[in-house]
């Protein structure tokens, strides 16, 4: 089971987004791994911490994890399926560690910035039942890859560390500032050779078949994240993510209100006063209920764990089934004549008592 992200850093969970920088900064500097060469435990929490720091700098997601927990990124935090590595951590958070390692610092104080390539964002259709069930999708991808042949050299404006540093004289002395290469974009490479059918990075279209494992219980509009998947720098780097957008598909028969589930279910009038057994469909299978004779219409039956299971695993919402009475709304000569003799019967005279609930009763109810 993965580690609260709070926890990692040390933190609680109403941290400032200044106290969450802080405490990455400090985490990241102390299992550094140059300071702390061949420590295998110490370069996980070093990863650890920068996967925290992801979700938590970020205040999108950390509103997802503070509602969600870990599964609101499919089981893997920020970076996704495919787990941490160095390139992630210094490409995305190298300036927090600030001049402390060498600006980007790498490996043994390099300060070669690794680009990153461009996520890639697609949309996935879920039925009711995907969502209860949980399921694994095959999706078609293009992704733009270094076409075969590309050649690139070293840059010579930053000498391939991908930044350039300036100094200027001031009245206060002479300083020194940092920024990005502009001539390779703070890749350290340029590119010298197009293989025909590039585009003008020397990148092709590549299709590829994406297996994508969409928990149980995930929302509307709720992204999840395959790393490595997006398209891929234009020189050496790491690939971009492919982010999942779930479209939730309305059902024909059940709604959603959070994990619980609505059904209406409509009977006829004599069903109702002579109480009737049906089958209805459910996210789990089918399932019979019983209706007592004299059932009321307005009548909430809640059927308990027969919803959407929670995305953190902590169990499941319910199904209430909504009872309509269907009125009739043409009669034969014989049957509006047995109803106006009705109309005068103690039986037909509504006389609710106190298991009656009013509407406002079963709405308190639904939510209780």
């Amino acid at each position: 089971m993965k580690e609260d992200y709070y926890k990692i850093l040390g933190l609680n969970k109403g941290a400032s987004e200044s106290e969450i920088k802080k405490a990455y900064r400090k985490s990241a500097i102390k299992y550094h791994p140059d300071k702390n060469p061949g420590d295998v435990k110490a370069e996980e929490k070093f990863k650890q911490a920068a996967e925290a720091y992801e979700v938590l700098g970020n205040k999108e997601k950390r509103s997802k994890y503070d509602q969600f927990g870990h599964a609101a990124f499919d089981g893997s935090g920020g970076f996704g399926a495919g787990g941490m590595n160095m390139d992630d951590i210094f490409s995305q958070f190298g300036d927090i560690f600030g001049s402390a390692f060498g600006g980007f610092g790498g490996f043994g104080g390099s300060t070669t910035r690794r680009s990153k390539g461009t996520n890639l964002r697609i949309k996935v259709s879920l039925t009711i039942n995907e969502i209860a069930q949980g399921v694994s999708k095959k999706i078609k991808v293009k992704r733009k890859v270094q076409a075969p042949g590309l050649e690139y050299s070293t840059c010579r404006t930053c000498n391939g560390t991908g930044q350039v540093t300036k100094y200027t004289n001031t009245i206060l002395g002479r300083m020194q500032s940092t920024s990005v290469c502009d001539n390779c974009s703070g890749t350290g490479k340029i590119v010298i050779n197009k293989p025909s059918g590039s585009d003008s990075n020397g990148q092709i279209l590549e299709e590829e078949m994406v297996d994508v494992k969409i928990p149980a219980g995930v929302e509307d509009g709720m992204q999840l994240r395959v790393s490595g998947k997006g398209n891929e720098p234009i020189t050496d780097g790491v690939p971009g993510d492919l982010l999942i957008l779930v479209n939730e598909l309305e059902d024909e028969n059940l709604k959603r209100e959070g994990n619980n589930l609505h059904y209406e279910l409509y009977i006829s009038f004599s069903d109702a006063v002579l109480g009737i057994s049906k089958e209805i469909d459910t996210v789990t299978g089918k399932v019979r209920i019983k209706l007592d004779a004299g059932i009321q219409s307005g009548k909430i039956l809640r059927l308990r764990g027969k919803g959407l299971k929670s995305i953190n695993s902590h169990g499941s919402g319910d199904l209430l089934v909504h009872v309509n009475v269907w009125t009739p709304k043409t009669l034969s000569k014989d049957q509006k004549s047995f109803f106006e003799q009705m109309q005068d019967d103690d039986h037909f005279k509504p006389s609710p008592d106190k298991t009656d609930k009013s509407f406002f009763e079963k709405v308190k109810d639904m939510f209780s």
